[in-house]
């Protein structure tokens, strides 16, 4: 097989070159990732069939409180039993496999992620299956990629087109691939790229257009014109959404953190996280599920039918109460929606961002409307519900143009390109104004792990520590005398020593400079010892820190050579500030290659 397998490549070197066999690989990952969502899709609603249409008869709707804790577990189970490895926070693993796993995606990611997310989101968990999907394509992108041999710039590019293809395929939204992949992956927009990214999201669009139709993902009954005298309107939802967008990435981050830090236990994780999506569920019934339904219901002017199987159904106080009462009732849905979906994946679950933000985008417009209508306006809440969703998705996401072509291409509403734009951008610019990273982006961000459209700044994050380490350096010791130390200087080519213990810590370093005064003194040679001659090091580095981080401690400290130790304080060895020009040019070249 080995054997076949090296033939295979051979003749693929001979006969196709890489940029045949690149544009190729981009239809093939088009079309896994299509096929990819398509069975994800389907897998859920099955689920979805046999919990609704087998368990759950009419009048035992108490059953919509227990099966999503039973998705959450089964996925909960199959993660730690079957995958052993984290499948969660899908586009933050693809953002980190760019920046730090040399583009290298697990090859379990390319089925584990639909098997997760189907149990979680067909037995109703408060998340959404794109993310999971795009990881999957990503996969896809990077083991084929790897299975052909291609460099890392290549394999970037294929995790580049699976997640294009994951999204075109899954939406139907073949704009939006391609942007999503520019935007939040950061991928750079060249000749080289934009071919194989096309490719793949329209391949895999046409794909979803031959198994599931060519209607949108949320079709539109009616929606009113486009009106230039309404553009303040759209400012102010433009700023809300942006805020909205604010709570929904800090209280996620900050809710996922307590949940991750707090509590350890499994079984304790999914016995808080089942018990509070559940009262969730009992009190909002629109948090069941990705909420696709209340979203439709919405951008078409349904708002009572959202509010079906809720407290607020058929009670007589909330219809003489029917505004205020409805828009408190949306209102903590915004608000605890972000709780609901910590409640699912911090539980166990898995599942994305995407759902609840085109989710909470669409009640936030409704709101904006409804409360702009009540105070003698007069605007279309349903226009107003649809381009609240490229809102949050701007914000949350950091990517206006993704939520303006999904949203237009989701919903077939191209007619509202203008209030799309003009809602996007100022959400985009209000959250800008407090936080820079979108939550996918943060948490790599912090440590110094984020591929950016800045290039210097994306070469010094691909340099790695050990890839610029220098280790020939003689060590010495602070009980040596100087007579020991001249037979060491005279059998060195570096004129920097580093002073160790026994244990291998680092103590100090001696520069030749400070001894070369009295190294030719014979009669000095027992007075003095390293211990007495050596001297503190500018800094110190530690072996993980970020390459940015490194070349901003030497030029804070104005040193050349700079000794790097462990998480013990054992001397590991010196990097040099030439060492790091020399292999940042090298990089440089390398990925600048068109």
């Amino acid at each position: 097989m080995s054997n076949f397998y090296d033939r295979m490549i051979e003749w693929r070197e001979r006969h196709i070159s890489e940029k045949q066999l690149v544009l190729l690989l981009s239809f093939f990952v088009g079309a896994l990732s299509a096929a990819a969502a398509a069975l994800l899709k389907s897998f859920i609603h099955l689920i979805q069939w046999l919990v609704e249409g087998q368990l759950i008869a009419e009048g035992r709707t108490w059953w919509y409180l227990i099966t999503p804790v039973i998705g959450i577990t089964l996925a909960a189970l199959f993660v730690k039993y079957v995958v052993r490895d984290d499948i969660s926070h899908g586009i933050t693993k693809i953002l980190y496999a760019i920046s730090q796993r040399k583009s290298i995606i697990k090859a379990h990611n390319m089925w584990s992620s639909i098997v997760g997310s189907g149990l979680t989101i067909g037995f109703g968990g408060s998340v959404g299956a794109e993310a999971p999907i795009v990881l999957t394509g990503a996969a896809i992108g990077s083991n084929l990629a790897k299975a052909f041999r291609l460099d890392q710039k290549t394999m970037m590019l294929m995790i580049g087109c699976g997640a294009a293809g994951a999204v075109g395929g899954i939406f139907k939204a073949p704009i939006a691939g391609l942007v999503f992949t520019l935007e939040v992956l950061m991928m750079d927009l060249t000749m080289t790229s934009v071919a194989p990214l096309l490719i793949s999201s329209v391949t895999a669009t046409a794909l979803s257009y031959i198994l599931t139709g060519t209607e949108p993902m949320f079709p539109l009954d009616s929606t009113e014109a486009f009106m230039v005298e309404r553009i303040p309107w759209y400012l102010i939802l433009g700023v809300v959404c942006g805020l909205v967008s604010l709570y929904f990435t800090r209280g996620m981050n900050g809710l996922e953190q307590w949940f991750k830090h707090s509590i350890t236990n499994m079984w304790a994780k999914l016995l808080l996280g089942g018990l509070t999506l559940s009262i969730l569920i009992y009190i909002f019934p629109p948090l069941y599920g990705e909420g696709y339904d209340v979203i439709r219901q919405l951008i078409n002017g349904d708002s009572m039918s959202a509010i079906q199987n809720s407290p607020l159904e058929h009670n007589e106080w909330a219809a003489r109460n029917g505004h205020w009462l409805l828009l408190t009732y949306f209102g903590f849905i915004v608000l605890f929606k972000i709780v609901a979906s910590v409640a699912t994946n911090g539980a166990g679950g898995v599942g994305g961002i995407f759902a609840p933000s085109l989710f909470m985008g669409a009640i936030t417009g409704f709101l904006t409307a409804r409360i702009m209508n009540m105070s003698g306006l007069t605007v279309p809440e349903a226009n107003f519900a649809l381009v609240g969703m490229a809102g949050l998705m701007s914000g949350v996401m950091h990517a206006p143009l993704t939520g303006i072509f999904l949203i237009a291409e989701l919903t077939g509403g191209y007619h509202l390109f203008m209030p799309l734009m003009i809602v996007s951008v100022i959400s985009y610019l209000t959250i800008m104004l407090f936080e820079p990273h979108s939550l996918y982006a943060m948490r790599l961000a912090q440590k110094g792990e984020l591929l950016t459209h800045n290039k210097d700044r994306n070469v010094l994050t691909l340099l790695k520590m050990d890839s610029v380490l220098e280790t020939d350096f003689i060590t010495i010791f602070p009980e040596m005398t100087l007579g020991e130390l001249v037979k060491v200087i005279s059998s060195s080519k570096r004129n920097i020593f580093p002073v160790i213990d026994n244990d291998g810590h680092l103590k100090g370093i001696l520069l030749l400079d400070e001894v070369r005064n009295i190294m030719f003194q014979p009669r000095l040679y027992k007075r003095f010892t390293v211990g007495q001659l050596m001297t503190s090091p500018a800094a110190i580095l530690p072996f993980d820190m970020p390459m940015e981080k490194v070349m901003e401690t030497f030029e804070d400290t104005g040193a050349w050579n700079l000794p790097v130790v462990d998480q013990e304080r054992r001397y590991l060895g010196f990097v040099s500030k030439s060492k790091i020009f020399n292999s940042y040019r090298h990089v440089l070249v390398h990925f600048s290659d068109e």
